[in-house]
């Protein structure tokens, strides 16, 4: 199950009192990756949307992970810092960080209602080690709740994409110029999360396709094969791919990036992005993947992986309920038995 936004959490980015439900429910995908949680009330970019930055959001998860592995589930926590993509309603009055003052054409959303993102403040230098010590805390906060590993959240358009992309980055320090250099904060950061969990724990997601947000980057295919090759170096448990095969965001066959990477890496490949059940299990037999992360379905799905396997029709989600609700579109949808 791959991670997904549901805009369900209560005071203090703690989750959703039902969330235990929620993933319990959905328990025999095999492996959960829960909705991204900020590492830091910096890292905020949507309202609504639960942290792991203080001992109450571990005492909240912690239920989440019993449920969890009670039913023979595996879950590990998306960590996510949204850099630019926020607005001081929700960092408390402060702009937000970002490698480059370079503001993205996107809109916050805020208890107000969706506000337009500020030209964020470029971080210094020696501040750049601060966004390594919240994404390290929060992966020990994460082992306390009771977390069987932890993701990176590299992937659209959020802080760790931003440096280490060429249209958002435009840093003349350590942090900025070669593709190497770009790569230097997702990989500190991997380093430190590493060493929190241990390499087979850990996955990294990226979205090299992503244009959405001000995204884009001037060689992807070299970007990419230096972070994707070094995180291999780091003996990562899992790369986490979206490039959609399906839908209107489907990219042709001829751009795939994921071939190459998989030659790269020497962990497990999750592949994400617009797969049916014949699909994946087309790209699981050829070896393409190793596993296939299916989004939206799991939604309307709890038994996504029951339904898959007797052939039944696949339930549409609710739109309206996507990130409001509360229990409604949230916990109720129904299973076949």
């Amino acid at each position: 199950m791959a991670p997904m936004t549901r805009a369900r959490a209560v005071d203090a980015a703690l989750p959703h009192p039902r969330a235990a439900d929620y993933y319990g429910q959905r328990a025999s995908a095999g492996l959960i990756i829960t909705e991204g949680c900020q590492v830091s009330p910096q890292g905020t970019g949507y309202v609504r949307t639960p942290g792991i930055y203080s001992p109450a959001h571990i005492q909240a998860w912690e239920p989440v992970c019993r449920r969890v592995r009670a039913v023979g589930g595996t879950i590990f926590l998306q960590l996510w810092h949204v850099g630019r993509i926020s607005h001081p309603d929700l960092t408390g009055g402060e702009l937000p960080v970002a490698p480059s003052a370079i503001a993205a054409d996107a809109e916050a959303f805020t208890a107000a209602g969706p506000r337009k993102t500020p030209v964020p403040r470029a971080l210094g230098t020696h501040e750049v080690r601060s966004i390594v010590e919240q994404f390290e805390r929060a992966a020990r906060y994460a082992k306390r709740a009771g977390f069987d590993g932890v993701e990176l959240h590299g992937a659209n358009g959020y802080l760790l994409d931003q440096f280490l992309r060429d249209g958002a980055n435009r840093r003349t320090d350590i942090y900025g110029g070669s593709a190497t250099n770009r790569a230097r904060l997702p990989l500190e950061i991997a380093e430190a999360v590493v060493a929190v969990w241990g390499a087979e724990r850990v996955s990294y997601r990226i979205s090299p396709h992503f244009s959405m947000l001000s995204m884009s980057d001037s060689n992807p295919m070299e970007t990419f094969s230096v972070l994707v090759q070094s995180l291999s170096a780091l003996k990562l448990g899992f790369l986490h791919v979206i490039e959609p095969i399906g839908g209107a965001a489907a990219v042709p066959e001829a751009r795939h990036l994921a071939p190459s990477l998989r030659k790269l890496f020497h962990g497990a490949l999750i592949l994400n992005g617009g797969y049916l059940a014949a699909t994946a299990e087309t790209a699981l037999l050829s070896g393409a993947a190793d596993l296939i992360s299916f989004g939206m379905p799991f939604i309307a799905n709890p038994d996504l992986v029951n339904r898959f396997a007797v052939g039944a029709p696949v339930a549409r989600v609710d739109a309206s309920t996507l990130y409001e609700g509360e229990e409604r579109g949230y916990i109720d949808y129904q299973t076949l038995y």
